[in-house]
């Protein structure tokens, strides 16, 4: 016995223990129900409304149309002079067009709308 001995009590090994068959949830599916749960979860509140949102989008520059007045991701708002099939000229001012891809286009005004403004 050493002065270390009388100040640290030593520790021993203990002998293994076996765990209970199944773990904490049981065996099988019910040991993926968490990852299973977590996973549905973030499908539905995750996954399917961007993909809704996206299949709108695509529906919304299919429907496009020449006059068509627009607002862009960049927030310039225009009408639609020509379309092709990538990109968009639309015309910002009196003589002015700028070319975008047909992705930048935010949304769709009501017909109108820019001449009130």
């Amino acid at each position: 016995m050493t002065l270390l001995d009388l100040l640290i009590a030593p520790a021993y090994a203990q002998a293994a223990t076996q765990p209970a068959p199944g773990g904490l949830f049981g065996g099988g599916i019910l040991g993926f129900l968490p990852m299973i749960l977590i996973f549905g979860a973030v499908y539905f509140l995750m996954i399917r409304p961007q993909t809704r949102r996206a299949k709108e989008h695509r529906a919304m520059l299919d429907r496009l149309g020449t006059g068509d007045e627009v607002i862009t991701n960049g927030g310039i708002a225009g009408t639609v002079r020509e379309l092709g099939d990538s990109f968009v000229t639309v015309e910002i001012a009196d003589n002015v067009r700028v070319r975008l891809q047909k992705g930048a286009i935010a949304t769709v005004l009501p017909k109108g709308t820019l001449k009130s403004a």
